[in-house]
């Protein structure tokens, strides 16, 4: 499958959440057999050099792909998540969004200190969420090989700016506008 033709099946939904925006909706790929397919063995391509020990996957359409790559690639499966939908000792991270907090958390010690990970999820805009889950990740010792995305948003400098703080990044599609 050709790149426009991968990118033909994500759905743009116009001024949603709000006027101007131009939200990128990866479920209609995902629920393309093929497309969904040609995704994930692309991503593997990219990540599977990098010889990962772990994906780890952002809530919620990071768990998706998240657990199709590593599944793909032979690798763990980790998810983080939003604060308080883990059980049991979770370690966390607080970051700042366009209006307000959040709070991203993962299950304490698992991530060993040392692990390679490759951190997922569908798509990149500022990079504010992927930069902090980042974080958390090094902060538990881990070494993060490459964000890896379906989607970037390039206007928005999400790419630039994982880069700019030490983190490699690549994405499949690319859109321009926000």
């Amino acid at each position: 499958m050709k790149i426009d033709e991968l990118a033909a099946l994500v759905r743009t939904i116009p001024d949603f959440p709000k006027p101007g925006i131009q939200f990128r909706d990866v479920t209609t790929l995902l629920a393309d057999p093929h497309g969904f397919a040609d995704l994930v063995g692309r991503m593997a391509q990219l990540a599977q050099p990098l010889d990962p020990q772990f994906i780890v996957g952002i809530e919620a359409r990071g768990f998706i792909l998240g657990a199709a790559l590593a599944h793909a690639m032979g690798a763990g499966f980790v998810p983080v998540r939003k604060a308080g939908k883990l059980p049991g000792r979770t370690v966390g991270i607080d970051y700042v969004l366009e209006y307000g907090t959040d709070r991203l958390e993962l299950h304490e010690g698992q991530i060993p200190a040392g692990a390679r990970v490759v951190l997922v999820d569908d798509l990149i805009a500022t990079g504010g969420t992927a930069l902090a889950a980042a974080q958390l990740l090094r902060e538990q010792g881990a070494i993060v090989l490459m964000a890896l995305f379906a989607v970037d948003l390039p206007d928005l400098g999400g790419m630039a700016a994982l880069e700019a703080d030490g983190v490699a990044a690549s994405a499949i599609i690319a859109f321009e506008g926000h």
